[in-house]
């Protein structure tokens, strides 16, 4: 897959996921500006980006904010002359029960996540469409946001949100030919290697440098950060011109589409429908299989 010639903005990708998209991004032709709060972070960032064959500018900032968002843009063009591709990565993690969670849990995760999505694709957005040649926004997502997940009130609304933005933008950008999807990656990460199902697997990999283990990249969908890059790539590149409002999950062995919400069962009633009604018709009619919620817990071989 040939990048040649584009532009892309990959925010938090100081380390982990981010810096897999930014690198590989750079070694399929890219010119990429990197991003992260960390300055020492930014500055690996760019050598590892251009020790891969790529191009790589550096800018240290916060995500989240307009000033934020306009400055990454701002340096794809000062230093590149333009930009193609916009990849938000950057997050943070605030994990409490309901009960337990602050509001500044909740509003700097939202702040991260939801806001620093909307800030850098809106300004993404705007280059784009004064060049007037298209171009690729790609949005991370989450299981969690898919599912939800225990834990993770302010994690899973805000990846959920991002998905529906995902949905909205692809309408939206439609004629001016930017297409928008959400990704939801699953990879061996500082969060997932906390999981005690996956802990020792992953631990084992890392100190032995051996493929994790089967069950884990296809039963679960689990893999390295470099598994996902692919579909990073595929998604800024000219092949996916037809692949838009689209939420795409790829971890280990497994690359899947997520459906999109949408009515599982309806029920008509006769002058509409009282409480009563309701509940003398519901267990027989429309909530006769109810969905599933949160992450299902990873299986083992050893459990199944």
């Amino acid at each position: 897959m040939d990048l040649s010639g584009k532009v892309a903005v990959v925010t938090g990708s100081g380390r982990g996921l981010g810096l897999a998209y930014a690198r590989a991004l750079g070694a399929a032709g890219a010119s990429v500006v990197v991003n992260d709060v960390d300055e020492r972070a930014v500055e690996a960032a760019v050598r590892n980006v251009e020790a891969a064959g790529g191009k790589a500018f550096g800018v240290t900032a916060a995500v989240g904010t307009t000033e934020a968002a306009e400055a990454l843009v701002s340096a794809a063009v000062e230093h590149f002359g333009r930009l193609d591709v916009l990849v938000t990565n950057a997050g943070i993690l605030r994990d409490k029960v309901l009960w337990k969670m602050t509001d500044d849990d909740f509003d700097d995760v939202v702040r991260v996540h939801l806001r620093g999505t909307f800030t850098c694709a809106r300004a993404a957005a705007v280059r784009m469409r004064e060049q007037g040649e298209g171009g690729r926004i790609v949005l991370i997502g989450s299981p969690a946001g898919q599912r939800g997940n225990f834990g993770q009130t302010n994690y899973a609304a805000a990846k959920a949100g991002i998905a529906a933005m995902a949905r909205t933008w692809a309408m939206e950008l439609a004629r001016a030919g930017i297409t928008v999807n959400a990704v939801v990656p699953v990879a061996a990460t500082e969060m997932t290697k906390t999981i005690p199902a996956f802990a020792p697997a992953i631990e084992e990999s890392e100190r032995t440098g051996a493929p994790l283990p089967e069950w884990m990249r296809k039963d679960e969908g689990l893999g390295t950060v470099e598994d996902v890059t692919g579909l990073i790539v595929f998604l800024a590149s000219d092949a996916s011109a037809g692949v838009t409002g689209q939420a795409i999950g790829l971890g280990g062995d497994r690359l899947a589409l997520w459906s999109h919400p949408k009515e599982k069962a309806t029920a008509f009633r006769d002058g509409g429908w009282s409480a009563d009604a309701i509940a003398e018709a519901w267990a027989g009619g429309v909530g006769s299989d109810p969905e599933t919620y949160g992450i299902p817990a990873p299986k083992p071989p050893t459990d199944k």
